[in-house]
């Protein structure tokens, strides 16, 4: 590698790979073509960064920046740039059109060694995006792209939405890279011609022309045409692992390799025709994928993770309204425990908001009037008034749900990671193997086209289709019954449960509907006071109470307090109020039922709510229909007043627990992990949220609010929990299809496979049968998962 290093920088720059121009620019023992390049290689070698040249031979991006970057000196252009601010750091994403290899990865995740306030930035490397977190007391925002730019990663810096456009220029790219690899295809098969129809004694001194001319086609086409597959393959072989495209990239290869020793040595015509075909095949192939993905949505919006709605204030009064039509103007009521939805302005509440979703840091942040209360943080405090500043759509809080560097666990398998490996081993054995034996019988001829042949019939195409077709043709069909799931890999863990835990209160029970009296007398003085504090609280069993009171004035609540399971106490006009558990009261109070949410005002016990539970519709048919196939048990933090009830709807074999804390509940799903089951977690999301994420597939139960936990797989509405039964078996199913559609592929290649090995399939008739086997497989997977849909009354 080293001696190829000093061989490229004799004759090209050692930083971009440039031709040398007559005044060279030398460090080092090593030539630039420019100072820019120059002072990039000084950069990174006072910082010990020159590893960055060991992983590409000439990576850099030759320097030609002329930014003026004083408009980011501006706060208000700063603002709409910046995706999060905290009290002491930032955080910005910027479209970096240079990156384009491993070492422009190495370099921008090591940003920290050349200034230390960037203290974390990751790499999207398909969308050429980079995230970066540093901290705003030590280096501006103008420093950290001056950084960037310095060693030739400039942004582009836009208002617009510049990762759309950037898809928009993606897909521009692929329609150019097939209109050419059509044009270079359209010329190889005319001047293939005379080859196809027999070669005349006139036509004859135009055999060798026409070949070199094929071969001037081939090598766009193989080149520009087909870079893709070979970046792609280099880059997993570098990981030590063989990905889909590796077999398509070694098949190019292969072809253009036949077609350049057939045509230099004058041995035959090669086969311009077969590889200028497949690659304009593979294209079209990639593009129809790509158009499929965008016409089911598979990237679907934020309306699939925000599913319920938000609390606004209307002239004062409360009003619940869908999270899409929240805009900018709106006033926002976030209640103890809720995450903000969009990024909004602090117009009244002591805000100490959790940002552990978008940071990582879990210590509530203090924030007062008049700051901005970033999208993703969790109020932990008493109630707080917003005015939203940015639609939800345009926060930061959009993204997050389903990116990768924001998920925590252990690493799921999917079907496709377990199969593509083996897959992929048992196609080259069977090409190299037929290869081999005609080679021994002494017919290179159709050694080759046997080689050739079995790689194109056997391409992986189906297998990297039916899995994401099938399971996104599910999420939507969830979607529609108000089960929203985070994303594919989550429907097969779904399918794999076969331990099932619910919670009780919020999810068997609904206190939508539940029967509340008080025993004792409460003054309507009292009762506002009461009122006042339960406003701040998220629990449905608070808003249940706060509508029996009937209030219709409130005060402002300080040192508000929510315990979860136990209850919660604030100070109302100076006066000390509590509601809860025994547990949480100021005073000892005797003779009283354990069960019930007890009040204390001005350290005198007022009594009591008792709460008549109001079981969910069809409960016992629902456990009915889950009691065959799965494990059940319930995990209860309520008294056991209602353990005769349980026991009458599950079985014997469940296992019912009552006064479990938080703490407990997730210890009791570590101990089912142990014991090798796959755990599914039914909760409200409030104090279930460390038990859900501990599961392997979490749901969070909800009926009204939008009670939103960043750690579980789906949220469901409660009033589609009776289709659980026929989500989980939706899910099994898609399972099925996707097996099915692999099981057909092998049929298919078995066929092709047969005749390929023979040498008898030309490889543009087996690239010409690739692509319909797979519009086979997506019609297959798309009606199967219709009929399994409708089979599980799901449609």
């Amino acid at each position: 590698m080293e001696d190829q290093k000093q061989k490229v920088t004799a004759e090209c720059c050692y930083h971009c790979g440039d031709d040398l121009p007559a005044m060279q620019y030398h460090v080092d023992d090593k030539a630039f073509c420019c100072a820019g390049c120059k002072g990039v290689y000084q950069i990174l070698a006072e910082n010990n960064l020159c590893n960055y040249y060991t992983y590409n031979v000439s990576p850099g991006k030759r320097y030609q920046s002329e930014s003026r970057l004083e408009y980011l000196d501006e706060t208000k252009i700063v603002n709409q740039l910046i995706d999060y601010r905290g009290r002491d750091a930032s955080i910005v994403t910027f479209y970096i059109p240079a990156i384009h290899c491993t070492s422009c990865i190495w370099l921008l995740e090591h940003l920290y060694k050349i200034n230390p306030a960037i203290f974390s930035s990751r790499i999207d490397f398909i969308r050429k995006q980079v995230t970066i977190s540093f901290k705003h007391g030590e280096i501006s925002l103008r420093n950290v792209v001056e950084t960037l730019v310095q060693i030739g990663y400039e942004p582009l810096i836009s208002l617009q939405d510049v990762v759309k456009a950037h898809q928009k220029n993606t897909n521009r790219g692929l329609v150019l890279k097939i209109a050419v690899a059509g044009f270079l295809m359209g010329n190889v098969m005319l001047f293939s011609f005379p080859e196809y129809f027999g070669l005349s004694g006139v036509e004859k001194q135009f055999q060798y022309l026409f070949g070199w001319l094929n071969l001037a086609f081939a090598i766009p086409a193989t080149v520009y045409c087909g870079r893709d597959y070979f970046v792609s393959a280099l880059n997993s072989l570098k990981h030590k692992h063989i990905n889909l495209d590796t077999p398509l990239a070694l098949i190019i290869a292969v072809l253009f390799i036949r077609t350049a020793i057939e045509i230099i040595f004058e041995t035959g015509p090669g086969f311009a025709d077969t590889l200028t075909g497949l690659v304009f095949l593979l294209l079209m192939g990639k593009w129809l994928k790509l158009r499929t993905y965008h016409h089911i949505s598979f990237d679907r919006d934020y309306r699939s993770y925000f599913p319920i709605a938000i609390t606004t204030l209307i002239e004062g009064k409360e009003q619940a309204v869908p999270i899409d039509e929240i805009k900018v103007g709106d006033r926002l009521w976030i209640r103890n425990g809720e995450l903000v939805p969009a990024d909004a302005i602090l117009m009244k509440g002591d805000a100490w908001m959790d940002m552990s979703f978008v940071t990582g840091e879990s210590e509530p942040v203090h924030q007062v009037l008049g700051e901005i209360v970033y999208a993703g943080g969790r109020q932990t405090a008493e109630a707080l008034e917003l005015e939203v500043i940015k639609p939800v759509s345009q926060s930061y809080l959009t993204g997050l749900w389903n990116q990768e560097h924001y998920k925590a666990g252990k690493k799921k398998t999917n079907f496709n990671d377990s199969i593509a490996r083996y897959f992929s081993l048992g196609v080259f054995i069977i090409a190299f193997s037929a290869t081999l034996y005609w080679l021994f019988q002494g017919d290179s001829q159709k050694a080759w086209s046997a080689f050739t042949a079995v790689i194109i019939v056997a391409c992986p195409c189906v297998l990297a289709l039916s899995t994401p077709f099938t399971l996104s043709a599910i999420l939507s069909v969830f979607d529609r019954k108000g089960f929203y799931v985070k994303n594919t890999d989550a429907v097969e863990q779904l399918a794999k449960c076969d331990t099932i835990v619910f919670d009780k209160t919020g999810t068997l029970t609904s206190t939508e509907q539940a029967g509340i009296s008080f025993n004792g007398v409460l003054t309507y003085t009292e009762k506002v006071a009461l009122g006042s504090l339960f406003r701040n609280s998220s629990h449905p069993l608070s808003r249940h109470i706060l509508k029996t009171l009937r209030v219709d004035e409130y005060h402002s609540v300080h040192g508000y307090n929510e315990v979860i399971g136990k209850g919660l106490h604030g100070m109302v006009c100076g006066v000390p109020v509590y509601a809860g558990s025994l547990s949480i009261l100021p005073i000892p109070v005797q003779q009283v039922s354990a069960s019930g949410v007890h009040i204390v005002i001005d350290r005198e016990y007022k009594g009591s709510f008792s709460i008549q539970q109001d079981w969910r519709a069809d409960l016992p048919q629902l456990i009915f229909g889950l009691q065959n196939h799965f494990e059940l048990q319930v995990l209860s933090g309520d008294t056991n007043k209602d353990e005769n009830t349980l026991r009458s709807i599950f079985p014997d074999q469940a296992k019912i627990s009552f006064g479990q804390r938080p703490e407990q509940k997730l210890t009791a799903i570590s101990n089912l992990q142990k014991q090798g089951k796959q755990v599914m977690m039914l909760g409200d999301g409030l104090n279930d949220a460390g038990a859900l994420k501990q599961s392997d597939f979490g749901i969070a139960l909800t009926d009204h609010i939008n009670n939103f936990t960043p750690g579980c797989d789906a949220i469901l509405k409660g009033s589609a929990l009776n289709y659980l039964p026929n989500f989980i078996q939706l899910s099994k199913d898609g399972l099925k299809i996707i097996k099915m559609s692999f099981a057909i592929a092998i049929v298919y290649n078995c066929i092709g496979i047969y005749y390929a090995v023979q040498g008898t399939l030309y490889p543009l008739v087996a690239a010409i049968l690739m692509p319909l086997s797979t519009i086979t497989i997506i019609c297959f997977t798309t009606f199967a998962t219709r009929i399994f849909a409708r089979r599980n009354n799901l449609v």
